[in-house]
């Protein structure tokens, strides 16, 4: 499931990125699966783990959350796995939800959606 959970993951950020990005987005923003980086591979996988563990332990009721609650979960959960597989990251690979682009919280949000209803 490692495997599934992480391109679904990757999938759903792709997606996200086109919907809500300005204009062109960075290739390293649209890298399919099969290209990306080990390290994000096991960093989508966890933050997925994650997210789906979240939904189940609250019973479903993470369908009561506003998107930007959602979003923020997934914010977060990013963030430790940067500091877990990044020693010195840039500032903004670890930017709290209040510095990050609208685009990035948007994308965050349908991640958060996709795992919930992928259940």
């Amino acid at each position: 499931m490692t495997n599934d959970a992480g391109r679904i993951f990757r999938e759903a950020w792709i997606a996200g990125v086109t919907k809500h990005f300005p204009g062109e987005p960075k290739p390293g923003y649209i890298t399919p699966w099969e290209e990306t980086p080990d390290w994000e591979r096991q960093s989508a996988a966890a933050v997925y783990g994650q997210v789906r563990d979240f939904v189940e332990v609250s019973g479903g009721t993470t369908r009561k959350l506003s998107r930007e609650q959602k979003g923020r979960f997934v914010a977060l959960c990013w963030i430790a796995q940067i500091h877990k597989h990044i020693e010195n990251p840039k500032p903004g690979y670890v930017a709290d939800w209040d510095q990050l682009p609208e685009w990035q919280q948007e994308t965050d949000a349908d991640i958060f959606e996709r795992i919930e209803q992928a259940g």
